[in-house]
């Protein structure tokens, strides 16, 4: 009966997530270099920082510029670009903005302000 159980055989067992830690490994760990980066929620209620440390971050996120990617840039001018990128005909909608941009972009152009 011994080495049989009825959760699995013994390799379940064996050197996996049931492995104990000597105290001398566990403390000697390097204690400051186990935070993950970005592992602080902005809207976190139980984060500790300080209301200024907050409000400084804040600050500096509202002057930085939100990166635009290329595809979005690209898609900016052309509505219909997804669905010919993948070899499928642009939807109605898709083809209406198009036009519709395309439209003010003339009428811009006439007034002379693009």
């Amino acid at each position: 009966m011994s080495g049989t159980s009825s959760v699995g055989g013994p390799g379940v067992y064996e050197a996996g997530d049931q492995r104990n830690y000597k105290d001398e490994e566990i403390n000697t760990a390097e204690r400051f270099k186990e935070g993950k980066p970005n592992s602080h929620l902005a809207n976190d209620s139980k984060d500790e920082r300080s209301i200024a440390n907050k409000l400084a971050r804040e600050e500096k996120r509202a002057k930085e510029p939100e990166p635009r990617s290329l595809e979005a840039e690209q898609i900016a001018q052309d509505a219909t670009l997804p669905a010919r990128s993948h070899g499928n005909e642009p939807s109605k909608g898709a083809r209406i903005d198009q036009e519709l941009r395309e439209e003010e972009e003339e009428e811009l152009r006439r007034k002379g302000k693009k």
